[in-house]
């Protein structure tokens, strides 16, 4: 090859000569800062603070240093019969909300999709939970379950179906009572990503089904929810975690109460970092909720990924 053939192919964008540097990244960097800078310190740099302090005998208002414990916090958790009770309350909160948010959400969606008169309309009103605060939400259902003059106590006494009662404070009731208003409250998140899947599901697929003799059941199955599987895979886990780590909703509605019926991990290691002091084993607490259900996630998605692939 000669040397204007050589310089030619250079020109023209050929390969590289030999010991040629590519263009550096460091550009790329720079672009990546403003998103990276946020995430660092609000995010990561408070987490790796709390494993730290997990460690730690940290407390409010002592005189005395912070010392390193090391495991010595984890050993009192396991003895701690109160914070595996909160564990197992906040488990079937998570799932008592995430399942029917689910199914519920699935329906609306489902009805949604389909080509009514006014559909702007009520899709507009299935957000409007979405929209508002959870302290808002609180409030308003606090309302709704007052043992005086509350809706649903007035409701059943004008149907004759009894007195009413406090179920807030009730101690087989209240915690039921608070699921409903999380599903209430969630569902609307769930139904605009169930609805986004299925629209983007081909028209085409469901004509086809129908003109070979499908039922509406028989479609759903092999063609719609093939196609929104990954959506509701992904919704689901999101939910778990969301409705898992949920704060503001419960501690409006009950505090924790009855009798710690209530009382979710969360408002456990609360109550023992901002009301007790305890900052070093609240945050062991937390190091512990976030292992388990990052193990508990990870075997259901690996169960339903692997259904799927069967399937």
């Amino acid at each position: 090859m000669t040397l204007v053939t050589a310089t030619r192919r250079s020109a023209r964008g050929g390969p590289r000569a030999q010991g040629e540097r590519p263009p550096s990244d460091r550009g790329a960097w720079f672009l990546v800062l403003p998103a990276l800078i946020p995430i660092l310190v609000l995010s990561v740099g408070p987490l790796l603070y709390g494993i730290l302090l997990a460690f730690t005998d940290a407390q409010s208002g002592r005189t005395q240093a912070t010392r390193w414990i090391g495991g010595l916090n984890f050993q009192d958790l396991l003895h701690d019969t109160l914070f595996w009770e909160s564990f197992r309350i906040g488990l079937v909160w998570a799932v008592g909300v995430t399942v029917p948010q689910f199914l519920l959400a699935l329906g609306l969606a489902l009805l949604l999709d389909q080509d009514l008169k006014l559909r702007w309309l009520a899709r507009a009103l299935a957000i409007i939970p979405w929209a508002m605060p959870e302290v808002v939400v609180g409030v308003m259902w606090r309302l709704v379950y007052n043992p005086d003059a509350g809706v649903l106590n007035e409701t059943l006494r004008t149907l004759g179906l009894g007195d009413g009662r406090d179920w807030l404070s009730g101690l087989s009731t209240a915690l039921p009572a608070v699921i409903v208003v999380g599903v209430w409250a969630g569902m609307p998140q769930t139904t605009v990503t169930l609805l986004a899947g299925l629209q983007n599901t081909p028209r085409e697929l469901h004509e086809a089904a129908a003109m070979d003799g499908a039922g509406a059941w028989r479609r759903f199955r092999t063609v719609t929810w093939p196609a929104l599987r990954p959506v509701a895979l992904s919704i689901t886990a999101l939910n778990f975690i969301w409705n898992f780590n949920s704060f503001a909703l419960v501690y409006v509605l009950t505090s924790g109460g009855p009798g710690g019926r209530t009382r979710l991990p969360m408002l456990f290691a609360y109550e023992e970092a901002f009301r007790y002091g305890q900052f070093g084993y609240a945050a062991a607490m937390g190091l512990v909720m976030v292992a388990v259900i990052s193990v508990l996630l990870a075997v259901f998605l690996v169960g339903r990924l692997r259904g799927g692939d069967e399937a």
